[in-house]
C-alpha cells in the first residue's frame, strides 16, 4: 500500500531541505509548507512547497486534510542562540507558539505520526562530571532557543498522552557539513555555526574566525562538541519515520556521534583540507557554554534501524568547504548576470 503523504514544515531550511532530498530519492509524496524568512525554495528539491507559516492553523488543517497528510516533520523554527538571549519573544512566538497552533490542527485532523526537531540546547550546562548528555538527564535550557524547544516538546508529550498521536523528538547536537551531491547546504545569512563560519573564512567571505574560550578544562583548552553531518542527521529523520510506520512507540532520543572534536581540532581540520592556514582571533568564555557537550547515543542505535555514514570531521569539512564554492560562485554569476 502507498504510503499518504508527508507534510515538512521549515522543509526549505538547511536540515530540512536534506530530509525532502532523502525522502524524495526514496519515492515519498512531500508537501513543504514554509515562509521563506531563511529558507531558500531553491533547496526544495522534491515535492511541493506551499509557502505560508507553520502557525496558520486555517492554512495547515487545509493542507492536511485536502492532501491526506498522516505525517508531520516538524523543523520550522528560530535557531540563532545569540539572537534568542536578546529577543526571547520572537522565539516563544514562532518555535512555541507556532507549534502549538500546528499540533491543534494535527489533532483536529486525525495526524497519526510526528517527528519533532529538537535540540541538545534543552540539556542547559551540563555538569562537567557527565562524560555524554543521556536522554534521562534533567533539563536546565539556559535560553529562549533551549527553552521554546524543550516547551514544544512537553507540548507534545502531553498530546500524544491524551491521543493516538504518536511522536519521535530528535534532540540534535552539532550539525555541520552539506549534501555530498553538492546541491543543498547551509545557506543561512550571518550563520553562526562553526564549522560554516570557518568554511566562510577560508574562502574569505569574512575576515576571521573567533575562538570564545582557551582555558576550558579539555585536552587543548577550546570547547568539545559532537558534530554530526547533516545527511546522517537527515537519515535519522528516515528511520524515525519507518520506526513509527511500523507501530513504534512515542520516544526521544539524541542525535550525534558519541564523540567530539574541539574548537581547535575543526580549525586544523580546515586548514587541512582548504590547503592553507585561516585568521584566528582568541576571545574570552561566552557565558554559557559548556565545556564539553557530546550525545550519548545507545538509545538512537537500539530504537532505530541507523547507520551513520559520514562520522569523519574532513569528510563534513570538506562537504561545507565545497558548499562555500558552490554560493561564492553562484554569486559570482548573479554579479555579472
Amino acid at each position: 500500500m502507498k504510503n499518504k503523504p508527508i507534510l515538512v514544515t521549515g522543509g526549505a531550511g538547511y536540515i530540512g531541505s536534506h530530509v525532502v532530498k532523502l525522502l524524495g530519492e526514496r519515492g515519498e509524496t512531500v508537501v513543504v509548507l514554509d515562509d521563506l524568512s531563511t529558507g531558500n525554495a531553491d533547496a526544495v528539491l522534491y515535492g511541493e512547497l506551499v509557502v505560508g507559516k507553520t502557525g496558520d492553523m486555517e492554512l495547515v488543517s487545509k493542507l492536511i486534510a485536502d492532501k491526506g497528510i498522516d505525517t508531520v516533520l516538524h523543523f520550522a523554527a528560530h535557531t540563532i542562540v545569540p539572537e534568542s538571549v536578546s529577543n526571547p519573544l520572537k522565539y516563544y512566538a514562532n518555535n512555541t507558539c507556532s507549534t502549538r497552533n500546528l499540533l491543534q490542527a494535527c489533532q483536529d485532523n486525525g495526524v497519526s505520526n510526528f517527528i519533532f526537531s529538537s535540540t541538545a540546547a534543552t540539556y542547559g550546562v551540563p555538569d562537567e562530571s557527565i562524560a555524554a548528555c543521556h536522554e534521562e538527564l534533567p533539563t536546565a535550557p539556559i535560553n529562549a532557543y533551549g527553552t521554546s524547544k524543550l516547551m514544544s516538546e512537553a507540548m507534545l508529550r502531553d498530546l500524544s498522552a491524551a491521543t493516538d498521536l504518536k511522536h519521535v523528538v530528535l534532540r540534535y547536537f552539532n550539525v555541520a557539513g552539506s549534501d555530498p551531491d553538492g546541491r543543498i547546504g547551509q545557506s543561512t545569512p550571518e550563520a553562526t555555526l562553526l564549522i560554516k563560519v570557518a568554511a566562510e573564512v577560508a574562502l574569505g567571505k569574512r575576515e576571521q574566525l573567533y575562538v570564545y574560550g582557551t582555558d576550558y578544562p579539555t585536552e587543548d583548552g577550546t570547547g568539545v562538541r559532537d558534530y554530526i553531518h547533516v545527511t546522517d542527521l537527515a537519515g535519522a529523520h528516515l528511520a524515525a519515520l519507518d520506526y513509527l510506520r511500523n507501530g513504534g512507540d512515542s520516544t526521544l532520543l539524541n542525535c550525534g556521534y558519541g564523540h567530539g572534536f574541539s574548537v581547535r581540532q575543526v580549525i586544523d581540520a580546515v586548514e587541512r583540507v582548504h590547503g592553507s592556514a585561516i585568521k584566528v582571533i582568541e576571545q574570552p568564555r561566552r557565558a554559557g557554554d559548556p565545556p564539553a557537550l557530546i550525545a550519548a547515543v545507545d538509545k538512537i542505535h537500539r530504537t532505530l534501524d541507523w547507520k551513520p555514514s559520514f562520522d569523519d570531521l574532513d569528510t563534513i569539512v570538506r562537504t561545507s568547504l565545497e558548499w562555500e564554492k558552490t554560493l561564492q560562485a553562484r554569486r559570482h554569476n548573479s554579479n555579472e548576470a
